[in-house]
């Protein structure tokens, strides 16, 4: 019987096929924590009585939700994780000198490549799945048992196949397809499954607009999202190599059987779709552009950050949008690059300055925004056009504010016209 990438991916790690719905354990390539939810993984550690871990070079804290600290909270929340890099000599560390936000940092770092088996203690660590790899969040008590034993438990999960059609038209791009998913099947639409996106549209999809894709595939509750490695994937992965000196391990391909099985598969046609608005409260409460522009909302801050995009894509095209213009006086807007480097790339190539110039406020990179944490929430009845992941009621703040999700493009035009506008016209 055929199998999924998933399948696929599953069966390698566990020396023999395996299928949806079986229960494995199996080795972990890569654990993720952060500065929230590593002290939790830390102290169930201690508690078992652990005093190594199984595999030091597969386990990754990223603190990227308060740093620099917010409070003191914060900084001594912080200080847990920082003495237990200390303790155990992680090599796998990024703070303040070297940061990023975690599902932005560990591609470009080439910590995570194709084949990998990936758990993070958050629930965007499916942003990893666009390489290729099998990737998800799980529970900060789940990482601790990964972190003593090297392994963690699964039931392979079945899979639901995105096929996109068609070349993108104007402004349309990985944020805009996953709220189209989303859309379509609703934010429990994938319970428990793998979102497997394919089909010649993938083709015309920059691996930026592939990690938007796959990252908010848990906003339709999925376990994973993933994407086949193709030519564009080989080649982010060769460049990863060549800026780092090496990759974590060898890259695997693996590709769905013309015969496997999937629960459900699902055609859209992109070349037919318009830039997608997510309407609070749900990201599954998307409009067309052309259809939200008619409700003249009028807004009070714009952001463009996050896991999801703040990447140095998303800083081009806003930057490409707002050269000449300036940010409407009624507006605050926010741009959160995903990592250091990032930033200095968009630094170098005069994005940075443009952005400053149009009137925005660009941070240093953190997820502190996108769950209402500092740098930049929202007050009372205020309304934020976004490029987050989630929308629901008080993410960003207050719990009378409004977050539209958009993509980039969305966000800047908006940013300059005081109002969700159409970045076509």
């Amino acid at each position: 019987m055929g199998q999924t990438i998933t399948e696929k991916i599953f069966s390698d790690h566990c020396g023999q096929s395996v299928y949806a719905d079986d229960i494995v354990q199996t080795d972990i390539d890569m654990i993720i924590g952060n500065d929230i939810t590593t002290p939790l993984s830390i102290k169930a550690f201690r508690s078992a009585g652990a005093k190594a871990l199984a595999r030091p070079d597969n386990f990754c804290i990223v603190m990227d939700h308060f740093i620099p600290a917010k409070d003191i909270a914060s900084a001594n929340q912080a200080r847990i994780s920082r003495d237990f890099v200390k303790e155990f000599g992680l090599k796998n560390y990024f703070d303040e000198r070297d940061m990023g936000i975690e599902h932005a940092l560990l591609p470009e770092k080439g910590l995570v490549v194709s084949g990998d088996v990936i758990i993070g203690a958050d629930s965007h660590t499916c942003t990893h799945g666009a390489l290729g790899a099998f990737s998800t969040g799980m529970g900060s008590t789940d990482l601790a048992y990964a972190m003593i034993t090297g392994k963690n438990w699964f039931k392979v999960p079945k899979s639901i196949k995105v096929k996109f059609i068609g070349k993108p038209t104007q402004h349309l791009y990985g944020k805009d397809l996953i709220l189209e998913v989303i859309r379509q099947i609703g934010v429990d639409g994938a319970l428990y499954q793998a979102l497997e996106f394919c089909g010649e549209g993938i083709s015309h999809l920059s691996m930026d607009d592939r990690f938007s894709l796959c990252n908010m595939a848990v906003e339709a509750g999925a376990k994973n999202g993933i994407i086949a490695a193709d030519e564009i994937t080989k080649e982010f992965l060769k460049c990863t190599h060549q800026a780092n000196g090496k990759l974590r391990s060898e890259p695997k391909y693996h590709y769905s059987d013309e015969d496997a099985q999937y629960s459900k598969i699902l055609e859209i046609d992109i070349g037919k779709l318009e830039p997608i608005v997510a309407y609070p409260f749900l990201p599954s409460n998307g409009k067309k552009i052309s259809e939200a522009i008619k409700d003249e909302l009028k807004i009070d801050q714009a952001f463009i950050g996050s896991c999801t995009n703040g990447r140095l894509s998303d800083l081009k095209i806003a930057s490409e949008i707002l050269k000449g213009h300036k940010v409407h006086s009624d507006v605050r807007l926010i741009i959160t690059p995903g990592t250091q480097k990032i930033y200095k790339q968009a630094q170098e190539l005069g994005y940075i300055d443009t952005l400053i110039e149009a009137g925005a406020l660009v941070s240093n990179p953190t997820c502190g925004a996108c769950l209402g944490g500092y740098m930049g929430i929202l007050g009372d009845n205020e309304r934020c056009i976004s490029t987050t992941n989630r929308n629901f009621v008080g993410r960003m703040g207050a719990r009378s504010s409004e977050v539209y999700l958009a993509n980039s493009a969305v966000v800047a035009i908006s940013a300059i016209r005081g109002k969700i506008s159409d970045p076509r016209k």
